[in-house]
């Protein structure tokens, strides 16, 4: 027998694993590269997002639509280099949360998962109201007598039926059906696009890009925006468990994600600027900009198939940030932070039952309640997207500032990393400022939602940390290797145990 033979046959005993990892019970490496794709594909909704956001950036910054949306872009690429430093060292279920704690302690850590969370949630309702009001406008072009609230009601009933079913039945299923809707609502888009920029003709790019009279307020409030339309990108790293080779796999998602949505994005902000343009139409005062597009071009038919592939979009969006959301919860469950029963998952499909359990409810009652309070489907969507678009930035602030901190503790860090980490945070949170700003001198209300939220999470985040800090020992744990998978591997007696 060789020494490697004999090695292999009586391995030294090794005792520094424990006997399951702290995130067990989800479905350990069941998930490829392109389930980890739709993910961040699905919660980011680039079909959706190349109408509604476009014509929300429109309304914020008329005159720099399209350069507001390569600006955001360029950001996003920023923050998804510096969330990939994490995602490359660590496989982790928890997102920003788990990244910012590591790299900044539990205090960063909560106040990182609170506005993460906030961003998934937010997202998701605002997705659940946009599939709502995309799917009432189709039924009513058909059936006029089907339009009105109890349509509206009934689609966001059956919309959040249908996304507890799929995520209680596993990542593979909701991941798969994300794909696929995602898939053909992209290419149905992208196709009339560019059917749509052949048919209006040549265009000028100085005037598409707005370079004759951009106001640098406005500019950067329409980035923000912009930026909520790429936001969702790093939601692939909440499977960082459930992926195969996660180190590998989730930063190549994170990257790729922002790359394929924000060429769509300026694909269709370059059509819809200069298709109104060539009508002498206002394309912040349309109600469905593609669709409107379409029947003026001689295109009717493919507005409808647009919309339903948009309708189809929101609810993949809805899919994709209600599993990101679970995917913190159930962290947030097993770190001690929130109740046991928030860790719990099921034994069977190996999804975090507990955490949809908490979570799925306040996702369908919030919509519900913006309706009854009165505002109309927009004015609702306005409202969830500010709040959503404002937690997502507050965590890539929190990320990016620890990201040169986990480096440098590692003796990993480079320039290049902390530049990019630093511009990154510092441009975010000027962004955000300007954008309130420029969004409460119009008179929105959306600010003053955003304060509200922001002050129930910071009581949240203050209160559980007077509780004191040893009981947050184990926040920000992460997938680790298990005595079974290393050759000589011992548990250690306390984890066999148990928690």
């Amino acid at each position: 027998m060789t020494a490697l033979e004999r090695a292999i046959a009586r391995p030294d005993p090794v005792h520094d694993f424990g006997a399951r990892s702290p995130l067990y019970g989800l479905e350990r490496r069941s998930v490829g590269f392109m389930d980890v794709l739709a993910q961040s594909v699905a919660a980011v909704a680039p079909a959706a997002a190349a109408t509604t956001v476009v014509l929300l950036v429109a309304g914020i910054s008329p005159s720099a639509t399209v350069l507001s949306i390569v600006l955001a872009g360029v950001l996003s690429l920023l923050v998804a280099r510096t969330i990939s430093q994490f995602a490359r060292r660590l496989a982790a279920a928890g997102s920003t949360y788990t990244y910012t704690a590591r790299g900044l302690g539990a205090g960063a850590g909560l106040a990182s998962g609170a506005a993460i969370l906030v961003g998934y949630g937010a997202i998701a309702m605002f997705a659940l109201l946009g599939g709502a009001y995309y799917v009432t406008f189709l039924l009513e072009a058909v059936w006029p007598a089907f339009g009105g609230p109890g349509t509206l009601a009934a689609v966001l009933a059956a919309e959040a039926a249908f996304v507890a079913v799929v995520l209680v039945r596993g990542i593979r299923i909701s991941s798969r059906i994300a794909l696929v809707v995602e898939g053909l609502s992209v290419v149905l888009i992208a196709v009339l696009l560019v059917v749509l920029l052949v048919r209006i003709g040549p265009i000028d790019p100085a005037e598409v890009l707005g370079l004759g009279g951009i106001e640098p307020a406005a500019l950067a409030a329409g980035s923000v925006i912009a930026l909520t339309a790429f936001v969702g990108f790093e939601s692939a790293s909440t499977l960082g468990v459930e992926a195969r080779t996660p180190l590998r796999n989730v930063p190549r998602a994170i990257v790729w994600t922002v790359i394929l949505s924000g060429g769509l994005y300026v694909l269709a902000a370059v059509a819809q600027v200069a298709g109104f343009d060539a009508l002498g139409a206002s394309l912040a005062a349309s109600a469905s900009p593609i669709n409107e597009l379409a029947t003026a071009y001689g295109l009717g038919g493919w507005g409808v198939v647009a919309d339903i592939g948009i309708a189809a979009s929101f609810l993949a969006c809805a899919i994709g940030s209600t599993t990101a959301l679970t995917r913190v919860v159930f962290t947030m469950g097993r770190d001690g932070v929130l109740p046991p029963v928030a860790g719990r998952a099921h034994p069977r499909f190996g999804t975090p039952i507990g955490a949809v359990a908490l979570a799925l409810p306040v996702i369908i009652v919030v919509p519900f309640a913006l309706l009854l309070a009165g505002l109309d489907v927009r004015g609702a969507m306005h409202a969830t997207i500010a709040v959503g678009g404002a937690g997502y930035i507050v965590a890539y602030i929190l990320v990016c500032a620890a990201a040169p901190v986990f480096l440098r503790r590692i003796g990993e860090a480079t320039i290049g990393s902390t530049v990019a980490a630093t511009v990154s945070a510092v441009v975010l949170a000027a962004a955000l400022v300007t954008f309130f700003a420029v969004d409460a001198a119009a008179g929105s209300v959306a600010l003053w939602v955003v304060l509200a939220v922001a002050g129930i999470a910071a009581v949240a985040v203050v209160v559980r940390l007077r509780r004191g800090l040893p009981s947050l020992a184990r926040i920000g744990s992460y997938d680790e290797p298990v005595a079974s998978q290393v050759l000589g591997g011992v548990a250690r007696p306390e984890a066999a145990d148990g928690d």
